[in-house]
Parts: structure tokens; sequence; C-alpha cells
């Protein structure tokens, strides 16, 4: 058995600048939301607004959330040059973001119960400090929302050229996806918070507070779900169904034709947000294949970084 790097690995997942913007970007946010919390909390509280009082502890979970995914940020950048890392340590940021969601569930029970809780036992609320303190929650969540999308944009802007090589979509920072996740739900469950209040306060429906505060964790509920299927994928490499994977036997079938050269067994595992392994076992008629010309058969194909190859010789015409 042959086996040697298609391409040096440790050139590919240093800490670069698109990561450095993003944990920039996760650490302001947690201490601005972390901030933005405590006041709703408090006004909930005062004010007996339902809606309100879960947006505040909505946005507790993700002020520890995001803190999360910064935390996830430095501890790969920290161990970025570290060998013991095989394939660098992207994926920590893929668990940060996998650990995020996991909590966002977590506090979506939390915030149905509450708001149940309150449906069946109305308390008086105090419209006006309330509707204010979530007016103002939305504003800083939208604020929030921009400086999470300026990193993503700057990541982008200093990725690999090859990630647009291709006629299909590569991988992106799940990480810092997992923030903007968070930020977006909290954006959502303050429009549902301003929108029970302003009802409650000129219509009089009282019941309508605890009813967003239901609809907000449900739709929450459902972007968590989403990012903890990507993450999980990444973390469990179920990458074989992914395009590249077609690509492989594309070439091997292609280039392997005249000597009757074929894919034996295949395994192809992703090792940074658009960057693959392979383990590709060939077998073949040619007496001269060698794995560096498979290699030159892969190479058109920038996003597989490293490949191990085992080549076995057929020497029976059948």
């Amino acid at each position: 058995m042959h086996t040697r790097d298609l391409t040096p690995w440790q050139h590919e997942h240093v800490f670069d600048s698109g990561n450095a913007a993003a944990e920039r970007g996760t650490r302001l946010v947690m201490w601005i939301t972390a901030a933005t919390m405590a006041v709703e909390i408090a006004a909930g509280w005062f004010s007996n607004s339902m809606a309100l009082l879960a947006d505040g502890l909505h946005m507790s979970s993700h002020a520890v959330a995001i803190g999360l995914s910064a935390f996830a940020y430095a501890t790969a950048r920290r161990h970025a040059r570290d060998p013991r890392y095989a394939f660098g340590t992207w994926k920590i940021e893929v668990l940060g973001g996998f650990a995020s969601a996991v909590f966002l569930l977590v506090v979506v029970a939390l915030m149905l119960y509450g708001s149940v809780e309150r449906l069946l036992q109305p308390a008086p609320i105090h419209y006006p400090e309330a509707l204010a303190i979530a007016v103002l929650g939305l504003l800083v969540n939208l604020g929030c929302a921009a400086i999470l999308g300026a990193a993503h944009h700057h990541g982008h802007g200093h990725g690999h050229s090859h990630d647009h090589d291709h006629g299909h979509a590569h991988g992106h920072d799940l990480n810092l996806k997992s923030a903007y996740l968070h930020v977006v739900a909290d954006a959502a469950t303050s429009v549902a918070a301003i929108a029970a209040l302003a009802g409650g306060w000129w219509l009089g429906w009282a019941w309508l507070d605890p009813v967003m505060g239901i609809a907000g964790a449900v739709i929450v509920a459902v972007w968590a779900k989403g990012l903890v299927a990507e993450t999980s994928k990444v973390l469990l490499d179920r990458e074989m169904d992914h395009p590249v994977v077609d690509e492989i036997r594309e070439v091997v079938a292609e280039r392997g034709a005249a000597t009757e050269t074929a894919i034996a067994d295949l395994h192809v595992w992703r090792v940074g947000r658009s960057s693959y392994a392979c383990a590709l076992s060939l077998v073949t008629h040619a007496e001269a294949l060698t794995p560096d010309e498979v290699r030159a058969w892969l190479s058109v194909h920038e996003e597989i970084v490293h490949a191990t190859i085992e080549i076995h010789r057929c020497r029976e015409p059948d």
C-alpha cells in the first residue's frame, strides 16, 4: 500500500484573517447580548410580560451559546499548529456550533413551559415599559446580526480560490452560523414580543403575550434542529453523498478506462470548510500505475487536500 499527502495539509487550516474576524465579531456580540439580556430579564420581571421575560431568558441562553462559539474559535486558534490534530482544529469550531444548537433546544423547552404556565395563569402586564424594552432588544439584535454578517463576508473574502471553481456548494463556517442563528432567533422573539405587547395594550388581548412566546419557541426549535443536523453531519463524517464523491468516481472511470482501473473501495470525509480527505483503493491491469499518477488525476479537484491510495494489480485477464 502506498500513501502520501496530495498537498501539504498544514497550509489549509492556519487560523486565518477570516477566522480572526469571526472570533472578534462573535466576542463583541456576546458582550452586547449579555448586557441586553440583563435589561430584558429585569424589565420582563417588573412588567409581568411573559413574552419579554421569555425573550430575555432566551437571550441569556444566546449569550452563553455565543460565548461557546467564541471559546471554540479561541481554542481552534490556540491549537492550530498542534501536530496532534492530524487534520487541523476546524472541527472544534463545528463542535462549538453543535453545542450551541443543543443548548438552544433546552431553552426552547423552558420557553414553552413558561409560556404555557402564563397562558393558564394570566398576570397583569405593564405594557408601555415592556414594549419599550422589547423595541430596544430588537434594535440590539439587528446590530449584532450586522456585526456577524460583516464577519461572514470578511471570511469569504479571504477564502481559498478553489471555493468557486466547481458547480457545487462547499462548506461554510458552522460555528459563525450558529452564533448568527442565535442572534436571528433573538430578533424573531423580539418581534413576537413587540406584536404580543402591542396587541395586548391596544386591543386588550392579554392571551397574545404567552401565545407569541409559544410561537417563537416553535420557530427557534425548527432552526436549532436544522443546525444540529448540519453540524452532526460534519462531526460524524457523513459525507459520502457529497458531490466531491461523484467527482472522484468520474475521474477514475474516465482516466482509468484504458487500463481497466476501477474503484474497489472509497471513503471521503471533510477536514475543513471546503477541504476533503479520501482513502481510495483501486484494482487495475496496469503494471505501471502509481499512486502519484492517481494523485495527478485527482489534482483537478483542489478541495481534495489529502489522499491515501492503495493499488491492487490484477494479472488475470478477467
